[in-house]
């Protein structure tokens, strides 16, 4: 029998995320002037936060060379931020060579085709509900949330929540 994915819940130390698809919609808002506008959900940013300070390592990589989203990235604590990545797994090898990290500790999150061989390359490979066909197929974990909607704040507050490091500083949360 195929183990579950909660069963990788509780090793993870480290998540992986691409941005447009993920973080956003997929959606872009073109100015006359030709800028590409994106939305996030705040109810992410506060994930990544949390599990920022609480000692998880998050890296970025993303084929998107906004860098806008690196600004927003990195006013939310987000150091590892791999833009114009076009080749994902020589981000995600650096990456992991950078900081002696192991596959085992692992998250991935991603959307489209150029996510796939880092999501086969992770522990627990996860997408959003609207991620591609192709990369539902090779995920062990699809969100019920959209990119753009939640889907990021979804597979951190699990991993969190298996570790105990969920709204821990929060007295309301043991009421």
């Amino acid at each position: 029998m195929e183990k579950s994915y909660k069963e990788y819940l509780k090793n993870i130390d480290t998540f992986v995320f691409d941005v447009d698809g993920v973080f956003t919609d997929s959606t872009l808002m073109i100015t006359s002037e030709g800028e590409m506008l994106r939305t996030m959900s705040v109810k992410d940013g506060y994930a990544v936060k949390t599990a920022l300070q609480k000692g998880y390592k998050i890296c970025i990589i993303s084929g998107g060379t906004n860098e806008g989203v690196r600004l927003r990235l990195n006013a939310l604590g987000v150091k590892d931020i791999y833009l114009g990545a076009h080749h994902k797994m020589d981000a995600l090898n650096q990456y992991m060579e950078m900081y002696n990290i192991e596959p085992s500790t692992m998250l991935y999150m991603g959307d489209d085709i150029p996510d796939i061989p880092p999501l086969k390359t992770v522990a627990l490979s996860t997408c959003p509900q609207n991620a591609v066909q192709e990369v539902k197929a090779v995920s062990m974990y699809v969100s019920h949330k959209n990119g753009g909607e939640g889907c990021v704040r979804d597979v951190i507050e699990q991993v969190l929540k298996v570790k105990g490091d969920w709204m821990t500083n929060f007295s309301a949360a043991n009421d």
